[in-house]
């Protein structure tokens, strides 16, 4: 199997982004807000306004982009926590270690970016995606909000999950 190689995307990269965007979109509606034909219609200018928002990291095997996430600042009362959020993988590159190479290359970039803490929000009643973050070393909270979405699979409600970032994190961020 050919290596999976995983990395940033900057502005000038839009069009890459825009296109594992739709695919995810496309192949997993009932895990996002948006839907496919709405974000087909935005501009050139849309896509690299978004690119400027959040950071986008690809993963790639054989030059095809096979998963995505973005970090981006969370909405914390207090300390400086990033948020990961987007985490998509192609069905056919699940199992392979791509969420979990896409997850630590966010965790890196928000502790450079001097984050104290990585907040993931997950269905409450998504069992493998509870586990799949636990065994990332994020912890559940109390903070709980309705889903954007609500599915089978995710329930209705969702749960931040920290991962505490560096030596001395200092205390969780108030959500």
């Amino acid at each position: 199997m050919t290596d999976i190689i995983v990395r940033p995307l900057g502005e000038d990269d839009w069009e890459d982004y825009r296109s594992v965007r739709l695919s995810a979109l496309r192949e997993s509606p009932e895990a996002f807000v948006a839907t496919a034909e709405e974000e087909e219609a935005f501009d050139e200018s849309f896509w690299r306004e978004r690119m400027q928002r959040s950071a986008r990291i690809v993963a790639e095997r054989e030059g095809n982009a096979v998963g995505v996430v973005s970090v981006g600042t969370a909405k914390a009362t207090e300390g400086s926590a990033g948020e990961l959020f987007g985490l998509w993988v192609r069905p056919e590159a699940r199992g392979l270690g791509v969420a979990t190479r896409l997850v630590k290359h966010g965790a890196e970039l928000a502790a450079r970016r001097g984050n104290s803490h990585l907040v993931y929000w997950v269905g409450t009643d998504n069992g493998r995606a509870v586990a799949f973050a636990s065994g990332m070393g994020f912890r559940p909270t109390d903070y709980r909000r309705p889903m954007g979405v609500v599915s089978e699979e995710d329930g209705d409600e969702e749960v931040a999950m920290v991962l505490p970032l560096g030596d001395d994190p200092g205390p969780q961020p108030h959500l």
